[in-house]
């Protein structure tokens, strides 16, 4: 996976009127941390870093003073209303070393006739290198009749990664569309339970 550089500054202001104006040039606030080093305040590019981060698990060059530092988004902080990012919080990795990201499970092929699919886990949790993170994961559910589940252990990850999620977990079940028949029996069964209610008074 290619990395994407970033120019950052350093951040010297800090709190909600500090972190307006950043907003107000453009700009997102974001901190690095990791690796027992204290954490560092910088401010990043605000189009660029929305663009980049439009990839999942991006591996991200932070440039700070002309000093590269390796990083991958843990946590964005968005706008509920305008959804753009009020703060980055960035963890700072090394090329080999493994760390824990989350893959979206992406659905490819169509279950049989008559059936529907229900995707039970929207991610699975793994172990990856940190400049070999995946982005998603294919599940294919081509020709699967009603009842089929698809299990974590059952996905193959991407090489070099580790699953976390439980090997148990159903991922996406296979099933027949429910129809209304069952609410009508209960419905029916309700109805007489006053009715049997009383005469038993």
């Amino acid at each position: 996976m290619a990395e994407i550089k970033l120019a950052a500054e350093p951040r010297t202001e800090f709190g909600k009127g500090a972190a307006r104006r950043i907003r107000r040039d453009n700009k997102i606030p974001a901190v690095l941390y990791g690796h027992g080093g204290d954490p560092v305040h910088v401010t990043l590019p605000g189009h660029e870093s929305m663009l980049a981060l439009r990839q999942t698990n991006v591996l991200l060059n932070i440039d700070v003073d002309g000093k590269g530092q390796l990083a991958v988004a843990k946590d964005v902080q968005r706008d509920p209303v305008k959804n753009t990012i009020e703060h980055i919080d960035l963890q700072v990795v090394r090329a080999g070393e493994k760390i824990t990201v989350d893959i979206s499970v992406n659905i490819v092929g169509e279950s049989a006739p008559g059936t529907i699919h229900l995707v039970e886990e929207q991610t699975l949790s793994v172990e990856a290198e940190a400049t070999h993170l995946p982005e998603f994961v294919d599940v294919s559910i081509e020709g699967l009749e009603s009842g089929a589940q698809i299990h974590a252990e059952d996905v193959p990850l991407p090489e070099g990664s580790t699953l976390l999620t439980d090997p148990k977990a159903v991922v996406v079940l296979v099933t027949e569309p429910r129809g209304e028949a069952g609410d009508d029996e209960e419905s029916a069964a309700s109805a007489e339970s006053p009715a049997e209610a009383s005469s038993v008074g």
